[in-house]
């Protein structure tokens, strides 16, 4: 077939074919490392699924470019997991459907995919109807006329790195989707998630959105694979930092014949990443839940929980030069009398210490 198709388009679409002696090395130390941190995922509390669950969320939309308010997803996660939500943001109606979908996908693993689910997570993602500014159609498969195109570029020097399918064969395209996702084999859980991200983002059925829940998608499949709706890592943190990598091997992939050997490799290593990414990420929120379990019959206001959140998500390395009188004003919007009490208090309570660095403003960090 001319290599200037898109893989849809390629004769026996959509039958992909790889080589198992090229990803075979790589099947092998992922399932290594997915066998090591399940071996701990007894230890895994609420608090730290949480955490893991915060920086899927925050992760999924920056791959998009979108950057969301940590506060705001760290709020929705606690409400819906039953945590304490007390000197957090509010929720965001976006947050709250991204945040819905992605517990979705793995607390009710052993649900199948249907095409109302699916349309489901994407209406709770545009709960208004409006992608930005742009009115888009939700809960429904994309009916445009106009081709759907993955371009970049400022206007007028677009480049297209990706036409989808047309409109009127999705319909088609994502029943034969779900019919093999819901359907038992014997391909191994790992393979099978690849190819559904691939699969799915590949058929791009939404006018937006398509992204976050080909990733909802991956969560799903190896939610399924490992059988357990518990959080161990987060695939969306390690995509978000090889953001240029993943749009590039997508590309690729689709201008390629049906051959997408190159796409598992790439995503079998970055699991194998995230796995070990993992490890951080729940030291991070070991070291948090230690914290508030230490201080949780310490009365404090609302501004003081919400300088301590602020001041945690930059653990273990630190709040850079410590939280000072003028900071906590910026983070707060009170006085600087009432910032000098909350922390005078605060150190009178134990929670934070003086720091012995010299200058004329006095700082303070987190005693754990």
């Amino acid at each position: 077939m001319s290599s200037n198709l898109y893989i849809w388009q390629q004769r026996g679409w959509p039958k992909f074919i790889w080589n198992d002696l090229k990803i075979i090395e790589y099947l092998g130390q992922a399932r290594k490392a997915q066998g090591k941190v399940l071996a701990h995922a007894e230890a895994i509390v609420l608090e730290t699924q949480a955490e893991i669950l915060i920086s899927d969320v925050k992760e999924t939309s920056a791959i998009e470019g979108e950057k969301l308010d940590t506060s705001s997803i760290r709020s929705s996660v606690a409400r819906r997991l039953g945590l304490s939500i007390a000197g957090l943001s509010r929720e965001q109606r976006n947050i709250e459907g991204l945040v819905e979908m992605l517990l979705d996908a793995t607390v009710n693993f052993d649900r199948p995919l249907s095409a109302r689910r699916l349309k489901g997570w994407q209406a709770g993602l545009f709960p208004v109807g409006y992608s930005n500014i742009q009115k888009i159609t939700v809960g429904k498969w994309r009916k445009t006329k106009e081709p759907m195109q993955v371009v970049s570029g400022k206007i007028g020097k677009e480049k297209v790195h990706y036409v989808a399918p047309p409109s009127k064969v999705v319909q088609r395209e994502m029943d034969n989707f779900l019919s093999w996702f819901n359907k038992k084999n014997k391909m191994d859980g790992l393979i099978r998630a690849a190819i559904a991200h691939f699969w799915f983002v590949t058929i791009h059925p939404f006018d937006d959105g398509n992204g976050r829940i080909a990733r909802a998608v991956t969560d799903l499949s190896l939610a399924q694979d490992e059988q357990m709706s518990k959080r161990c890592y987060s695939i969306s943190s390690q995509i978000s930092f090889d953001r240029k990598g993943y749009y590039k091997i997508l590309e690729t992939s689709q201008k390629s014949g049906l051959d997408i050997t190159n796409w598992i490799v790439w995503f079998l290593k970055t699991f194998i990443k995230a796995i070990e990414n993992s490890e951080a990420i729940i030291d991070q929120a070991i070291l948090v839940g230690n914290f508030w379990k230490k201080h949780s019959l310490i009365d404090l206001n609302q501004r003081q929980k919400k300088v301590l959140h602020k001041m945690l998500e930059c653990e273990p390395s630190g709040f850079i030069g410590g939280i000072t009188n003028k900071k906590y004003v910026a983070i707060t919007r009170v006085s600087p009398a009432s910032a000098k009490r909350d922390l005078v208090d605060l150190e009178d309570k134990g929670i934070l210490k003086r720091n012995e660095s010299g200058g004329r403003s006095v700082s303070y960090s987190l005693v754990f």
